[in-house]
């Protein structure tokens, strides 16, 4: 058996009684900087001893068949997502974490709506790398599994934390493909990861750092990075005012930060002129209620009422980084929401820029008060999906086909005249922005944006459920979840397939 580098007098009575190390090698502890993570399938049939992945396979032997040995020994075969860590089996690779999979027939769960086999190794490998950088180790090597996208999802999601503003960070780990193995599905789930990775630090920013007008900076900088054939227009507060957006200033005049409206363009299609995809992400860097406020508990997560910008503008340079043929737009109106003497009240009429007039319903005392969508759709389906609220089934599909894949679901939810009903019947203008009985408050919500929507082929994704993680997605660690951005890549990478 050989072990890490130990104390002197550790070494001594180790070698007394007859266990060797790297040290005897001569190896100092400057050299032990790189982990490896393999994974191993769960028995078929109870008589089935568990078998490694193909890389797995290869150390096993390249080891002597050590692995296997020292893992028979040390405990019940592992199961889905957990994980075991060895040192000191080659000079290479001082710390070795074997990770379950699950069982190797994985594939798409019809009932839980996604691939339970891209899931499992999503889960396995995050655990195993953070337990490489528990380890403090600043690399580390991961076996593609046998879905190197997924692999490569795994490891840069699960090892991302948000500590910016920390003096005090973890070691950061470099995660690099194992063998030779299929690189570009590996740069592929890399690229999808670092996605919603920039949503993720978008969202958990707090809100003096991440304003309206720091967010378009961020963004400007990570789409002009990523292609030349994007354009940045960051519209002031005039501007906003010309193109008379009075619903959007009438959220943004109680604060003192001034509004932004966010427009981005990628055109990667050979057409210029082909018609785009315009994505719409709502930009409420802190969202207090105004002078209805918020509830004080966990109002500090309403940093992240700017997710849906978020995760458009992520997936947009993500697309921007994958070179889509395809066209896009993307709109985020940016701004905060807070109570002042410019505050919107209760009762208030403001007129959108298509002319339509909204009455400001009041806020409520009998519950924590927060935007109708997210506080129902949170009730409705919690973490587990985005509610998507379309016009359109061909639209729908492709998200769910998106979903499946990537393993951030969507569920679809009724856009009924019933809901329409509730929002139009208003006393003062043309619809208000609640609905009429409270109930079924993200259906409302969404039969209200319909009202402000022309085209035949539009869908409403409310996030709200999905805006954190605790501890439901195991490649995540807690805090914002930037989804579904990988979901909305991979629809634009399906998108632009079937347009060419």
């Amino acid at each position: 058996m050989y072990l890490l580098p130990l104390p002197a007098a550790a070494r001594v009575a180790l070698r007394r009684l007859g266990v060797r190390g790297l040290w005897d090698r001569g190896l100092s502890t400057a050299d032990m900087t790189k982990g490896l993570v393999l994974g191993i399938y769960s028995k078929d049939k109870d008589d089935d001893v568990p078998q490694f992945t193909s890389a797995g396979e290869n150390f096993n032997k390249l080891v002597s068949g050590r692995l296997r040995e020292m893992l028979n020994i040390s405990g019940p075969p592992l199961k889905a997502g957990k994980t075991r860590t060895f040192y000191g089996l080659h000079q290479d690779f001082p710390s070795v974490v074997v990770v379950g999979l699950g069982k190797r027939s994985a594939g798409v769960d019809d009932q839980e709506n996604w691939h339970e086999g891209k899931e499992n190794i999503r889960a396995a490998v995050a655990a195993g790398c953070r337990q490489v950088q528990d380890l403090e180790l600043p690399s580390v090597e991961v076996d593609p599994c046998g879905d190197a996208q997924a692999a490569a999802e795994g490891a840069v999601l699960g090892l991302y934390e948000y500590d910016d503003l920390k003096q005090k960070k973890k070691v950061a780990v470099s995660a690099k493909l194992h063998g030779s193995g299929d690189l570009e599905a590996w740069e592929k789930g890399v690229l999808f990861a670092s996605g919603q990775n920039l949503a993720r630090q978008l969202m958990e920013s707090p809100a003096n750092e991440m304003t309206p007008t720091r967010f378009a900076e961020v963004i400007e900088k990570n789409l002009k990075s990523a292609s030349s054939k994007t354009e940045v227009h960051i519209r002031t507060k005039s501007w906003i005012e010309e193109q008379e957006m009075g619903s959007f200033l009438s959220v943004a005049k109680g604060s003192e930060e001034p509004p932004v409206f966010l427009e981005i363009h990628y055109t990667g299609s050979p057409n210029a002129t082909e018609a785009p995809l315009v994505f719409v992400g709502k930009g409420i860097t802190f969202d207090s209620g105004g002078i209805s406020i918020k509830a004080s508990a966990n109002m500090d997560l309403m940093r992240a009422d700017m997710g849906g910008a978020a995760t458009i503008c992520s997936a947009i340079v993500s697309a921007a980084k994958l070179n889509l043929p395809i066209n896009i737009i993307g709109l985020a109106p940016l701004c905060e929401n807070m109570p002042s003497g410019k505050a919107n009240k209760p009762g208030d009429v403001v007129r959108a820029r298509n002319g339509k007039t909204i009455q400001v319903c009041e806020g409520t005392t009998k519950q924590p008060h927060v935007d109708p969508s997210s506080c129902a759709m949170d009730v409705a389906l919690g973490s587990g999906a985005t509610g998507v609220f379309t016009n359109s089934s061909w639209l729908w599909n492709k998200l769910f086909e998106a979903s499946v894949e990537t393993g951030d679901r969507v569920w679809r939810m009724p856009l009924f005249e019933h809901y329409t009903r509730q929002v139009i019947d208003c006393q003062l203008a043309d619809v208000n922005n609640l609905g009429k009985y409270r109930s079924a408050g993200a259906c409302t919500a969404a039969a209200f944006l319909r009202e402000f929507v022309t085209h035949t082929k539009w869908a409403h994704l409310d996030i709200a459920g999905v805006m954190t993680n605790k501890d439901e997605i195991p490649y995540l660690r807690k805090g914002m979840s930037g989804r579904p951005t990988r979901t909305l890549i991979e629809f634009l990478l399906r998108f632009s397939k079937d347009s060419s």
